[in-house]
């Protein structure tokens, strides 16, 4: 039997040897996206390719939804952009999906992905992380087919077996071949399908009538091997290295340590960039001290503006300006201000929020309990809304 192996952005197109390829592989699992917004770069080089040498090939979509009416949306987006020629249609559920997901509705939300893949007419697998299976109820999500990764010495060869009865398993990460110069996940059938059963005839599809845009960015393949850390406990990026690569080997979140080391693209590190684990620590403004007549002085802070500080401090922007001698509206963060002393200096205390994989800016919105206008508000810096990267710090309160 011929390899599995399933493809990303992280194996070029255009560096794969095709026409040797076709030769070795009975089946190539190309993902199509990261995310409702997020669509592999990749995606349609390899399935032109998969096409025009007789390879067959199914999709999956790595899930980055934050609640079931969610997973349905990402599950009609993943069938307006997939192939029809696809033989079947897998989700990913992972880390980064517990993540944007949270725990409570993993399984429900996994498995209504599944249900509307499968309400499409399609054949359709889950493929779930070796250590999240028992965990979350996503033991009890019903699909044709499950696909779990387990590698044991990742030598390249298959040698420790999930623990869990699957009907694919992903053996490697490691996978070296004649026909592409990097590593290929490989993958070995398990249990009682054939391989017929997964590249047999596909069958008539419903079409799906949603209109969708995305933005291409790429995500980080799976950790090959483990990192160490320096002396000083930050840890020195080298070539190849992605930041959930490294997240993921020292048992960190890819957006905490984005946010930590303030970066802003997660797809961008640099060799030679020092890496920290731990939240630099605040800076904490000088508490207001009182000043005659009723008044203390504070200090002004990057994105105040006259009208918030008005509000928090239960005065009005005329009697700022009186106070502190001010013709115009304008302030400048860093220096120091007069205000009415009655009022509590912590009832606006400001809060951020780092945007995650499948998020836009309704959903951030909601989920903070803000309206979009008041969000648009805060973040006066930001001009396109229709846009929100991973990584972004956005202001919520």
């Amino acid at each position: 039997m011929g390899k599995i192996i399933d493809i990303s952005h992280h194996q070029p197109s255009a560096q794969i040897d095709w026409a040797k390829a076709a030769k070795e592989v009975d089946l190539v699992i190309i993902r199509v996206q990261y995310g409702s917004s997020l669509i592999d770069r990749e995606y349609k080089n390899h399935v032109a390719n998969a096409k025009k040498y007789g390879i067959p090939f199914g999709h999956y979509a790595y899930g980055c939804f934050v609640s079931v009416e969610d997973a349905k949306v990402e599950a009609r987006d993943f069938l307006n952009r997939m192939d029809k020629s696809a033989k079947f249609l897998v989700l990913d559920t992972e880390d980064d999906t517990v993540e944007s997901c949270g725990t409570e509705k993993l399984a429900e939300a996994s498995q209504a992905f599944i249900d509307v893949c499968k309400s499409a007419g399609y054949k359709t697998g889950f493929y779930v992380s070796h250590h999240l299976y028992k965990q979350y109820g996503l033991d009890k999500v019903k699909a044709d087919f499950l696909w779990i990764p387990r590698y044991g010495d990742n030598d390249g060869t298959p040698n420790k077996k999930p623990d869990y009865n699957c009907d694919i398993w992903q053996y490697t990460d490691n996978g070296k071949v004649g026909w592409y110069g990097g590593r290929v996940d490989f993958n070995q059938l398990l249990g009682d399908k054939k391989l017929d059963w997964y590249i047999g005839q596909e069958k008539t599809v419903k079409p799906v009538e949603e209109k969708v845009s995305a933005e291409i960015v790429t995500k980080p393949n799976k950790p090959t091997s483990k990192r160490k850390k320096n002396s000083d406990g930050t840890y020195t990026v080298v070539s190849g290295d992605t930041l959930s690569e490294i997240a993921a080997d020292f048992n960190v979140s890819t957006n905490d340590l984005a946010s930590w080391n303030n970066i802003t693209n997660k797809n961008e590190i640099k060799a030679g960039q020092k890496l920290k684990f731990s939240a630099p620590k605040k800076e904490t403004a000088a508490k207001p001290k009182a000043t005659a007549s009723g008044t203390k002085k504070i200090t002004i802070q990057k994105g105040d503006t006259l009208s918030e500080l008005a509000v928090k401090y239960k005065t009005t922007v005329s009697n700022l300006k009186a106070l502190n001698g001010y013709k115009s509206d304008k302030i400048i963060a860093g220096k120091t201000m007069k205000v009415p002393s009655s009022a509590s200096s912590n009832t606006n205390t400001k809060k951020n929020y780092i945007v995650k994989p499948g998020d836009n800016a309704t959903k951030i919105a909601k989920n903070n309990g803000i309206t979009l206008d008041k969000l648009k508000e805060l973040n006066p810096s930001k001009k396109n809304w229709d846009l929100v990267y991973p990584g972004d710090k956005l202001r919520i309160k």
